[in-house]
């Protein structure tokens, strides 16, 4: 999901100091904040402040958001995500809640397999989301690092909405330090279009219940144009400079056909008719390879924007559904003498 993994970076953030920002609530920036919001979702304004008064500030997060943003290459970020663990976790998940997988797969049209990807790739199944009140991080981004400022303050209003709808307490919610949830680790935003109350419990409880969790996966992969049994990428060698095709790298501009008179060259026979995109990848060290990503390729790009995760998730999901035909079962550690 990220170029440094979740569990790193939330334990650097853990380390960092907590500070309880007594002068938030008084900056002119919060204020107008508080204000606006309440006057247009309903909020009271006691309320608002209240919470924001109660909310610490992550000092250790906007040096983590600081970082200059580096990206391995595939044949790095490859292991950390398509492994035996996440693999063999993922299949024995699928036996344990096989008849809830099934039906939520029937029900939205997308392949089980990919939904569990996702959440082993995301939070290994459900085993880390994040240990930050939700409050703490987006109203620490929101009102402290002026980059992404508008986009953390719509943030922390989808989820002052959120806590609302679930009837829940703002400073229960827990996740990641850019304020992720769950196990699908979906922004406010994402949580209030695409989250699932399976069972019908009255709640969207995407950090304890499978059926939710999954169904708000299956969900968003099926509003963003998820096809049943569609192509998702395919290998292919290159007759001339790819440079300008890769560079408009998430959008299904060309069809196959019209990326061939680009210079694509097809190693497999695939539908000519279909869009696609052109990526690369450096599978080995100093050797890129070429693909193409076709629509529900692209779909998961939605979920992430990124090519290294989408490819990740498609062969994660592919060795889960192996394992899980298989009978894979988690490899048990070997016992010290």
């Amino acid at each position: 999901m990220k170029k440094i993994t979740l569990a790193i970076l939330a334990t650097l953030a853990v380390s960092a100091p907590s500070v309880a920002d007594d002068e938030l609530i008084s900056r002119p920036e919060v204020q107008d904040y508080i204000r606006q919001t309440a006057a247009t979702h309903g909020f009271s304004e006691d309320y608002l402040t209240n919470v924001l008064q109660d909310a610490q500030t992550k000092n250790n997060i906007i040096t983590i958001l600081d970082r200059p943003s580096t990206s391995r290459p595939w044949h790095e970020f490859q292991a950390n995500f398509v492994n035996k663990t996440r693999i063999n976790n993922g299949a024995k998940f699928w036996r344990n809640h096989a008849d809830l997988i099934n039906a939520i797969a029937k029900q939205y049209k997308v392949a089980p397999e990919v939904m569990l990807a996702i959440l082993g790739a995301e939070t290994n199944y459900g085993t880390y989301t994040g240990s930050f009140r939700i409050v703490d991080a987006l109203s620490t981004i929101a009102f402290n690092y002026p980059r992404r400022a508008a986009y953390f303050q719509k943030e922390l209003t989808e989820f002052f909405l959120l806590a609302q709808a679930e009837q829940q307490d703002a400073a229960s919610f827990k996740g990641s330090y850019a304020g992720a949830m769950g196990w699908p680790q979906f922004m406010p935003s994402s949580f209030r279009k695409y989250a699932q109350d399976w069972d019908g419990d009255g709640r969207h409880d995407i950090w304890n219940n499978p059926g939710d969790a999954l169904a708000s996966v299956a969900n968003y992969l099926n509003q963003h144009g998820w096809v049943d049994q569609g192509d998702t990428f395919t290998a292919v060698n290159m007759n001339q400079d790819p440079s300008q095709l890769l560079a408009d790298k998430f959008n299904l501009h060309y069809t196959v056909d019209e990326l061939i008179a680009k210079g694509v060259a097809p190693i497999a026979e695939i539908n000519t008719q279909q869009a696609a995109v052109l990526y690369a990848l450096e599978t080995e060290p100093g050797f890129t390879q070429h693909f193409l990503g076709f629509n529900n390729f692209y779909v998961i790009t939605r979920y992430n924007k990124s090519t290294l995760y989408a490819t990740a998730v498609l062969q994660l999901a592919d060795e889960i559904k192996a394992a899980y035909l298989r009978g894979d079962e988690p490899a048990k550690p070997v016992a010290k003498k």
